[in-house]
């Protein structure tokens, strides 16, 4: 007869099962030893043993006098070496395109059928404060809220790949978002397209209407792709006249 789990496998364990599906993310701190304790009803040795083994794992670190929180290891793996692949080989982003086509599709589709109330609530607040930024000049903000939008739904279809990759993806491909962005701020008529394709996924998603959340998450990231191009083409004339009226100085 197999003899039942120590306790401090078993508070490891829910740890773990909270750093899958989001709940806590890189960069968080732990509660503190004595409340995390009495939140999952555990003594301060078996949760010291739990943390420990996380520790070993590289899932969580703990910084001496300043608490313990959850790493980027899971996600370091993936961002850092495509991060440096695609700037490396350019030619590579439609590649990353096409992958974010399936996954932002699918999450759509998951999130229109498996979302609880509580992440519609999420998604609500993610949307009105990107619309709140959309409407202001701050890219920072823009960027930071566009993001959490696509995030809060790609966990909200409780598949724990999708929340990881979909963060993983924004993480590696920061840079394009930023400098595509900025282009269509500066152009009035797209920056309304963009911000009612955010509303119609949001819409879709909310009214449970599966089939039209994939296709507008499709169509989002067709003009995505379409846009990106003219960043890209826009931002190599900038450097070519640049470089012209360096040559001529």
């Amino acid at each position: 007869m197999p003899s039942a789990p120590r306790l401090s496998d078993v508070v490891a364990t829910e740890l773990e099962t909270r750093i899958l599906e989001g709940s806590l993310k890189p960069g968080d701190r732990l509660p503190a030893e004595r409340e995390l304790a009495i939140e999952l009803g555990v003594s301060r040795p078996s949760l010291r043993g739990a943390l420990q083994s996380l520790v070993a794992k590289g899932l969580l670190v703990t910084r001496h006098g300043g608490g313990t929180f959850v790493t980027d290891s899971m996600q370091a793996a993936f961002t850092d070496p495509w991060q440096q692949m695609l700037k490396d080989h350019p030619d590579i982003h439609g590649d990353m395109l096409e992958f974010r086509h399936m996954l932002e599709g699918q999450a759509a589709q998951l999130a229109a059928e498996r979302a609880t109330d509580e992440d519609f609530e999420r998604i609500r607040s993610c949307y009105e404060a990107l619309e709140q930024a959309f409407q202001g000049q701050d890219m920072e903000k823009c960027i930071e809220t566009d993001v959490a939008f696509h995030q809060a739904i790609a966990e909200a279809s409780h598949n724990v790949l999708i929340g990881h990759l979909s963060s993983s993806l924004h993480k590696v491909m920061q840079g394009h978002v930023e400098s595509n962005l900025a282009y269509l701020n500066e152009r009035p008529d797209l920056w309304a397209q963009l911000r009612e394709q955010h509303r119609t996924i949001w819409e879709a998603v909310r009214e449970r209407r599966m089939e039209v959340a994939v296709r507008a998450a499709h169509q989002h990231l067709d003009f995505v792709q379409l846009t990106m191009r003219e960043t890209m083409k826009n931002e190599e004339r900038r450097s070519a006249a640049t470089r012209r009226l360096g040559a001529a100085a």
